[in-house]
């Protein structure tokens, strides 16, 4: 569906990193399985950096201390498993390639999520080109597309409101209101992902006093509809710039070429 908001212009960032080594890049990877989708994160308390290697087949979690990786499966349904959901001629270069791969993340964390983060400082102060501090080194530039955010107004009505994410499937959040411009703490709507269209759903939560919020409960819904789309499902800079990284270490960007 397309979104006829207005909404700010796609624009083209520069981000130049130093990734390292890349060995993940040199592994082969099952031609069926050339285009993962990645994400990780680091855990400053345990010095952990869990990778997720993710397919519409199954996914691989890893869990990267500077001591070893610990593993395990998700099949299609996301259940946790220690069994392989790949092909048995798949299972073993995939494992492969994800070991390396999540030791090669591990080795720049928690930097490379932090010149994510200052890139998307950079790109909000309308810089096209972030470099990180360095030593001399092999260089990677990065070319990243960042999709314009939709324009919203500021919550025209009364008291305050702030989201919540909730349990659920499909990444459910909550609106919290609360009329004295104190902490939220009144749920009046929820919005989540459709699995089959991927667009917001917005509802109202029952037994609200629009006059008393200040608004008609359908601008309500409008507003929490952008501001959804926004928030969690327009990609933010830093996570654009954190993607696009995470990729070009995996050569799973276009930017290798495997037989």
């Amino acid at each position: 569906m397309t979104d006829e908001r207005l909404r700010l212009p796609t624009s083209r960032l520069q981000v130049v990193l130093n990734l390292g080594p890349k060995r993940a890049a040199t592994l082969p990877l099952p031609r069926a399985l050339q285009h993962p989708d990645l994400d990780a994160e680091w855990d400053d308390e345990t010095q952990t950096t869990a990778v997720s290697v993710e397919y519409p087949r199954g996914q691989l979690h890893l869990d990267v201390t500077d001591d070893g990786i610990d593993y395990h499966f998700h099949n299609v349904s996301g259940e946790t498993s220690n069994r392989s959901p790949f092909a048995r001629a798949d299972a073993a270069p995939i494992l492969e390639w994800a070991l390396a791969f999540a030791a090669d993340v591990h080795a720049l964390m928690p930097e490379l999520e932090e010149n994510a983060g200052e890139a998307a400082e950079w790109h909000d102060q309308g810089f096209t080109i972030y470099v990180c501090e360095t030593e001399p080194a092999q260089l990677d530039l990065l070319e990243i597309d960042v999709e314009g955010a939709i324009l919203t107004l500021p919550w025209l009505g009364s008291g305050r409101v702030e989201q919540n994410h909730i349990d659920g499937d499909h990444h459910p959040i909550e609106l919290l209101w609360n009329p004295q411009h104190e902490e939220p703490d009144r749920p009046i709507a929820k919005a989540w992902l459709d699995p089959r269209t991927e667009e917001p759903r917005t509802a109202s939560i029952p037994g609200v006093d629009w006059n008393e919020v200040g608004l008609p409960q359908a601008e309500v819904l409008e507003w929490l509809e952008g501001v959804y789309l926004n928030h969690h499902v327009i990609e933010d800079p830093a996570s654009a710039v954190f993607i696009a990284a995470l990729e070009r270490i995996g050569g799973v960007d276009g930017s290798v070429h495997r037989g």
